[in-house]
């Protein structure tokens, strides 16, 4: 699942040559996007939506149009400013133990405006899907404070260690400013949210799928760090359950006439029957 992340110590401010970007990496993060990002059919059964309600709205999912404008922006930086440049403000939007330590509240919120490939790349639409699918149905402020939750908490349960391990003796110095930025844990806790919105049959089946892509991650022990944080963050996700279901229910309900309380709109048959009157009951 992307997130820009690296195990070594933080790299010289000197331009290096560029990667080619894969189609659907996000740095050390490259799961997610590849399994939920490129499935349209996946999108299009998130609650049966019609596809103009697919996309993010300034009206309908304020939260999910103004993140897109944020990420749009970042990655038009990210592509036309020279590398060293690119790699300073990286850099100082690091969630690394020695950033969180003086600046925690700023770097949980800058390390969460860089994606790399653009908003056009399958890796950002697909997180815009998410986010649309999640705000439409819990609210501006719930899905929002569902991907801040994730995107924090899953970051400083995976830092903390490192910098423990840092004071024992079991990593070096060097650990303290490693990079640490993008959106996949907030991506993540989105999707487990979600999950809990959606029909049985399709829940188990993207929960399931996605935990076990997680879990060979993990296994795999490319980068535990962050995979463990993906883990962490769709079981951030799910335990919202009861909130976002709470919303969900309040919605639907909205403009529903409780029992016993239908309206009556006939006329009195007579001044003897005061049990009938005109407007609500």
């Amino acid at each position: 699942m992307p997130r820009q992340r690296t195990c070594s110590a933080p790299r010289p401010a000197s331009p290096a040559p560029s990667a080619p970007p894969a189609p659907v990496t996000d740095g050390a993060r490259r799961v997610l996007p590849a399994r939920l990002g490129g499935s349209g059919t996946l999108a299009r059964r998130f609650g049966g939506l019609r596809a103009g309600r697919l996309l993010p709205s300034p009206l309908g999912t304020p939260f999910t149009f103004g993140y897109a404008a944020v990420l749009a922006v970042t990655s038009y930086l990210a592509e036309h400013m020279d590398p060293a440049s690119v790699h300073a403000l990286h850099q100082a939007s690091s969630t690394d133990v020695a950033h969180l330590v003086r600046h925690p509240v700023f770097v949980l919120i800058a390390s969460a405006l860089w994606i790399v490939g653009g908003v056009a790349s399958p890796y950002a639409v697909g997180c815009l899907l998410i986010l649309t699918a999640l705000e439409r149905r819990t609210g501006t402020a719930r899905a929002a404070g569902v991907f801040l939750l994730g995107h924090a908490v899953a970051t400083l349960v995976t830092e903390v260690p490192v910098g423990l391990a840092v004071l024992a003796g079991r990593l070096p110095a060097g650990s303290l400013h490693r990079l640490d930025y993008g959106i996949s844990y907030g991506v993540a806790a989105s999707v487990g949210s979600l999950a809990g919105l959606l029909s049985p049959w399709l829940r188990l089946p993207l929960l399931t799928g996605l935990g076990s892509v997680l879990a060979a991650d993990l296994i795999a022990f490319d980068d535990p760090m962050a995979n463990w944080g993906h883990l962490i963050a769709l079981a951030i996700g799910v335990a919202t359950w009861p909130l976002v279901r709470e919303r969900k229910r309040a919605r639907e309900g909205h403009g529903a006439s409780p029992p016993g309380r239908a309206r009556r709109t006939e006329a009195p048959d007579g001044p003897g029957d005061p049990g009938l009157r005109s407007g609500p009951g």
